[in-house]
């Protein structure tokens, strides 16, 4: 208290009245002194945690106690020591404390509270402003390399929690889950720039034929229930879940299938995949989604006879404006037979051209019967796949 009278006295000698922010912030490294002096009394108060001399183990040996262990721990308060007994198994050449498992500080020098916050920062920031972030607003220091390290642990346990939930319905042990309407199933996939070791013998875009990045593909999931009262499907609140990672398509399909079982597959009325026009996701929904609706996201398909149409009219706006306005309204209506006529009646002078026109035709050729927009507006459903593109720019962004 003594300390911050002095404080106050200071400020009011150095500019005429008190700082509060420099009040708040001394008074909360009081509080911290005098909360992790409190939590360290409380922490050992069990005089380390002693459960007798021995211990059964796993393989049918013992661990016998050996000594009393002392260990410093990070908490949101501050530093601690902690008290710990420790146990050792002769046979399987293995020691531990039960205390740092109860207290899940085991192989670590961070507490729960401060690994959450690690870990909270670490998603939506770099790890170097991260520990910036942590010191200037839970008053404690941790480096950049730890916030790396725990959101890497923290990571692998959700996937570990994700392939036993996946695991759970693969295996036939189904939980009873409510019917759901409708279960949206969205797949994309964007670069993500990687270091040099990491795309050795993969080929890249670039000049000189090195990749800079890595494809990570990211899938989600959703339902709906309701339109709203002009007929506009609205999405439930709450209902999405995400799954992703950098891998082949067939790890990542087993991946997305596993969620989508979770989320409630089997118990869906309809079920529809949305995506762009990329094969590997519509071989994803032929493996495991092979009765769903399929859905070109109306945005990707747009941009098919854009590209046709800047090939032919190029800098000439207002033909250009004319004759893609026309086109968007054939798509809103699902007439792509009448797009690819169009698109076959415009006049390429070069062979770039033309191979521009015959490429789109294609596109839309291949994927016409995911593009009956006008009939899946008329069942209430989403004909776009925002959803999983702005996950790909948060999610994976980030």
């Amino acid at each position: 208290m003594g300390r911050i009278v002095t404080l106050s006295w200071r400020d009011r000698q150095r500019v005429g009245h008190l700082d509060l922010e420099s009040l708040e912030i001394h008074i909360r490294t009081v509080m911290h002194e005098v909360g992790s002096t409190m939590l360290e009394k409380l922490l050992n108060s069990d005089g380390g945690d002693y459960r007798g001399r021995i211990l059964p183990c796993e393989q049918g040996h013992s661990f016998e106690f050996k000594e009393y262990r002392y260990k410093k721990v990070l908490t949101v308060l501050g530093p601690v020591t902690i008290q710990r007994a420790y146990y050792y198994d002769e046979k399987c050449d293995q020691g531990y404390c039960p205390k740092d498992r109860v207290l899940d500080i085991e192989e670590t020098s961070w507490s729960p509270g401060v690994k959450r916050i690690m870990g909270k920062v670490g998603t939506y920031r770099p790890f170097v402003l991260g520990q910036e972030d942590i010191k200037e607003m839970a008053g404690i220091e941790v480096d950049s390399k730890a916030i790396e390290r725990t959101c890497h642990q923290l990571g692998q346990q959700v996937e570990v929690f994700y392939r036993r939930e996946a695991e759970v319905f693969m295996m036939g042990k189904v939980i009873p889950i409510q019917p759901i309407p409708k279960l949206y199933i969205c797949m994309d996939a964007t670069g993500v720039p990687v270091v040099k070791s990491e795309t050795v013998n993969r080929k890249g875009k670039g000049g000189d034929g090195q990749a800079k990045s890595r494809e990570a593909k990211l899938g989600c999931i959703f339902t709906q229930t309701k339109v709203d009262e002009r007929g506009f499907p609205v999405r439930d609140e709450d209902s999405t879940s995400y799954v992703g990672g950098i891998e082949s398509t067939d790890v990542f399909g087993n991946r997305l299938y596993g969620e989508a079982l979770r989320r409630g597959l089997e118990k869906a009325q309809k079920v529809c995949v949305i995506g762009d026009g990329a094969p590997w996701i519509w071989n994803i929904a032929e493996e495991h989604f092979w009765e769903a609706t399929q859905i070109i996201d109306l945005y990707h398909a747009r941009q098919h006879y854009w590209n046709a149409a800047r090939a032919i009219f190029g800098l000439d706006r207002e033909a250009l404006n004319h004759w893609v306005e026309k086109r968007r309204k054939e798509l809103d209506r699902g007439k792509v037979e009448t797009i690819m006529e169009a698109i076959g009646n415009l006049c390429p002078s070069t062979k770039e051209q033309k191979e521009i026109l015959e490429e789109e035709i294609a596109y839309f050729e291949k994927n016409k019967g995911r593009m009956r927009y006008e009939d899946f507006r008329k069942q209430g459903l989403f004909v776009g796949s925002g959803v999983v593109e702005a996950g790909c720019r948060t999610v994976i962004g980030q």
